[in-house]
């Protein structure tokens, strides 16, 4: 009797990774400072309306004399939307996902002519079975950034997830559990932008809570971004400055033989740059129109890498935190520290929900200074979960206090 043939199993062709653990990487530099114009375009983008960030008469009286950026463009002003030293090594028709960051700030802010310069590191990786993919690489990479006098101003540390297109493609798992996409009535998208209203006149003056005056179990302004569309999508990526043509070189760490600064990850056919041919027609590298971001706004090529249709970014959705914890804690306070993990992306036609609780407070925190501790999560229409994060944010004494000590 023959035997029954047995199912190849699938696996991850690793390598060309294993070599790479633990070493510095090289990458995208931009050539560039930053702008005004950068700083208006990526709160444009993150549909994040704080005057400080784009209104020059508004800045001009604050405590910063100016326009100064958010917290969040650190990652517009990187290469890769900070997800370069976690995609290291090739993977042969390989995709990815972003799985979340970490993020620490450090209390140096980035104004108009800043120009931040990046230390990439590939940190390690563990590989999962799971649903969407079967073997899924889980991979982490850090990268410090610096301003041009040498000045710390973050740390990250972003989570890719890596996997074979066409297993994820085959089990189609998003498409099984989604739905149609929302149609939504007038009266819906009256009350959607009733609450944006309500949460952008929150602290529109950017007054900060005392850290006196904040409890355990307080709850911070409910927030709402969308409906998210291919135009919201295109704009988010545009919005980063690296995907813009010949504002970024090719940079490498000095003494090591292989340092990754522009390999090809194995990206599955159709989602691959034309290195040598953008030379001469740059579109074919520019990412959204020819490269590994077509599928966010091409359901099309969406569904071969396992989506059912066009999708957000995973950085856009740490952005979306670090801005709305910003808001919250004003001009006299700051995040500290994040911890984001990207459940599910925003897909086109949802709307993304923000709610936040306070459950620690530190007076003496390792920062040297007061810290609350938030849990915030983001979901969308229908209570699916896309950002589970938890935060750090530093916010000030009581001036009454302050003076009297």
């Amino acid at each position: 009797m023959s035997e029954k043939p047995t199912e190849s199993k699938v696996e991850l062709d690793l390598s060309d990774v294993d070599p790479r653990v633990g070493l510095p990487i090289g990458g995208g530099q931009l050539w560039d400072p930053c702008t005004a114009t950068d700083i208006r375009r990526w709160v444009m983008a993150m549909d994040y309306p704080n005057p400080l960030h784009w209104d020059e008469e508004f800045a001009r009286e604050s405590r910063y004399g100016g326009l100064v950026a958010p917290q969040s463009i650190a990652v517009g002003l990187d290469y890769g939307h900070g997800c370069a030293p976690a995609c290291v090594g090739h993977i042969p028709n390989s995709h990815l996902l972003f799985g979340g960051e970490e993020w620490w700030f450090y209390g140096s802010p980035i104004r108009v002519g800043d120009k931040l310069v990046q230390e990439r590191r590939f940190h390690d990786y563990k590989v999962t079975e799971t649903k969407f993919a079967g073997p899924t690489m889980f991979s982490r990479g850090d990268t410090t950034h610096r301003n041009q006098h040498g000045a710390l101003v973050a740390r990250e540390r972003s989570t890719a997830i890596r996997y074979l297109a066409a297993e994820a493609e085959k089990r189609g798992m998003h498409e099984s559990q989604l739905g149609a996409k929302k149609t939504w009535t007038s009266a819906e998208l009256a009350e959607v932008e009733k609450l944006r209203d309500s949460w952008l006149h929150s602290n529109r003056t950017g007054v900060s809570p005392a850290f006196e005056d904040v409890s355990v179990g307080d709850t911070l302004p409910r927030r709402v971004i969308g409906p998210h569309s291919i135009a919201s999508f295109t704009t988010e990526y545009r919005a980063f400055i690296f995907n813009i043509w010949g504002t970024f070189h090719w940079t490498a760490p000095p003494g090591i033989e292989d340092p990754w600064v522009y390999q090809d990850p194995g990206w599955a056919e159709g989602f691959g740059f034309d290195e040598e041919g953008a030379r001469i027609d740059p579109r074919l590298r520019d990412g959204l129109y020819v490269g590994p971001s077509r599928g966010h706004i091409d359901a099309d090529k969406a569904g071969e890498i396992g989506m059912p249709r066009a999708y957000g970014y995973g950085a856009t959705m740490g952005a979306w935190c670090t801005d709305y914890l910003s808001y919250w804690a004003g001009h006299d306070g700051l995040v500290r520290h994040t911890k984001s993990s990207f459940r599910g992306p925003a897909f086109e036609g949802d709307v993304t929900y923000f709610d936040a609780e306070i459950v620690g407070k530190e007076e003496e925190s390792a920062w040297g200074a007061p810290l609350v501790q938030v849990k915030l999560r983001l979901t969308n229409q229908d209570g699916g979960v896309l950002v589970t994060c938890t935060a750090e944010v530093e916010l000030p004494f009581r001036r009454d206090r302050v003076a009297g000590s």
